[in-house]
């Protein structure tokens, strides 16, 4: 092995963003019981399962359940052909619209896992929410099998498209939906073009976020096409280096738009505004949570050096994987 890999450095986008790394009071006690039943189901292999229980998942019951779904979606997808991602994305969301529908023997565990967690979601979450969910949750999984369908066909999207498709396959607006779960926030609010743009804005900021952090494994994967480092890379000509730093302009660039989009937020009296604060700070987090979770979650990125390489922002390069071998 090179004693002295290439490195790639990591900027600390974050580092002014005001919204700080907090954790719930009752995620030890939720996280013990959400990790037993998961392992119940026995849907993961061993290597994988060893994998999950390295998780930190950053919300209480119905929050750590979905985190739970999108962990094994990734796991059975990820590797998937356009056809076999698609039958795995029917299942789900035939699963989320009928959660009180007896799953067929000898279907994938997913979609039994899939239809327990929102049976218990739709229990305590709030009507509007529960619209909001199931719409922004499948249209997540039809780009999920888009994406695998790219992959499948090894097709390259230019940065705009790249985005559009990102913005889905990110996961990040079923997510906010866990915010809005005790609370009924009015169709207007929600659909308010500020508060979508607010969305959109923290939606790119994780992407970015992500992309960077996920970029080193994926391209020793060969599996970077769907990542927006790679996709700057190409269609700007410039090197890994640069392409990091127009992702961290834009990034920052982004952070000044949602800071400065809060004070164009209208009034829609007391106790609605505080529900849409309540509702905003909740998008301004998830870029901070994903941000941790990368490099304090052992299952992510880096393993077990992930809190090192957050105070250097250096990783080794990682040497692509023999697909002959493989």
């Amino acid at each position: 092995m090179d004693a002295h890999p290439k490195m790639i450095y990591l900027p600390d986008t974050m580092v002014n963003w005001p919204w700080t790394r907090a954790i719930n009071p009752h995620f030890e006690d939720v996280k013990a019981e959400v990790g037993a039943s998961f392992r119940d189901f026995k849907a993961l292999s061993p290597e994988s399962q060893e994998a999950f229980d390295k998780c930190d998942f950053e919300h209480i019951r119905i929050g750590c359940e979905l985190m739970n779904v999108f962990f094994l979606l990734e796991e059975y997808t990820d590797t998937e052909n356009g056809a076999g991602t698609k039958d795995i994305v029917d299942i789900v969301i035939d699963a989320i619209h009928n959660p009180h529908k007896i799953r067929p023997e000898g279907e994938c565990i997913i979609g039994e896992i899939s239809r327990q967690f929102w049976a218990r979601a739709i229990q305590t979450a709030s009507l509007p929410s529960q619209c909001h969910f199931v719409e922004t949750f499948t249209a997540y999984l039809r780009a999920v099998a888009v994406e695998a369908l790219d992959r499948e066909q090894g097709h390259r999207r230019s940065i705009d498209d790249y985005l559009e498709l990102r913005r889905l396959t990110i996961g990040a607006k079923p997510c906010f939906t866990i915010c809005e779960m005790g609370m009924d926030l009015p169709d207007e609010v929600f659909n308010h073009p500020v508060i979508v743009e607010l969305a959109g804005y923290s939606i790119d900021l994780i992407i970015i976020g992500n992309d960077m952090v996920s970029y080193n494994k994926e391209q020793a994967a060969g599996s970077e096409n769907h990542n927006l480092i790679s996709t700057v890379m190409l269609e700007l000509g410039l090197d890994r280096g640069g392409a990091i730093a127009w992702a961290a302009h834009y990034h920052a660039e982004l952070q000044k738009r949602f800071i400065d989009g809060l004070a164009k937020i209208p009034s829609w009296g007391t106790s609605v505004d505080a529900l849409v604060k309540e509702y905003v700070d909740g998008m301004a987090i998830w870029p901070r949570a994903d941000t941790c979770w990368s490099y304090e979650g052992q299952r992510s990125y880096f393993g077990t050096r992930g809190p090192e390489i957050q105070q250097t922002r250096l990783v080794p390069l990682l040497p692509k994987a023999d697909r002959k071998a493989a």
